[in-house]
């Protein structure tokens, strides 16, 4: 019966090692889990960052070239092609 005994206590001593591994491990996964959602939401304001980074050099690249610099004039003819199109599109729905 002794034996029997040592089985079971060295049964739940196991169980009990197991269980604190388990609890650690799912502790780990939960701070692991809110690094990565924090990495996420640092990508996600990183990207519109540089979205708002690249509009801004864009508006520099056509001020630039309707300052008279020679890079960039067909980007700025473009552009105010465009723009010329739009509000023709805007006269002609007002007079509509």
């Amino acid at each position: 019966m002794s034996s029997t005994l040592k089985i079971v206590d060295s049964l739940e001593n196991s169980l009990r090692k197991m269980l604190h591994k388990l609890e650690v491990l799912e502790q780990k996964n939960y701070k692991l889990n809110q690094e990565l959602d924090n990495s996420k939401e640092q990508t996600v304001r990183l990207h519109e960052e540089i979205s708002q980074w690249e509009e801004k050099f864009n508006a520099l690249k056509i001020a630039n070239s309707m300052l008279g610099s020679d890079n960039n004039k067909k980007e700025a003819k473009l552009k105010i092609n465009t723009l010329i199109r739009q509000i023709d599109h805007c006269i002609t729905q007002l007079a509509e």
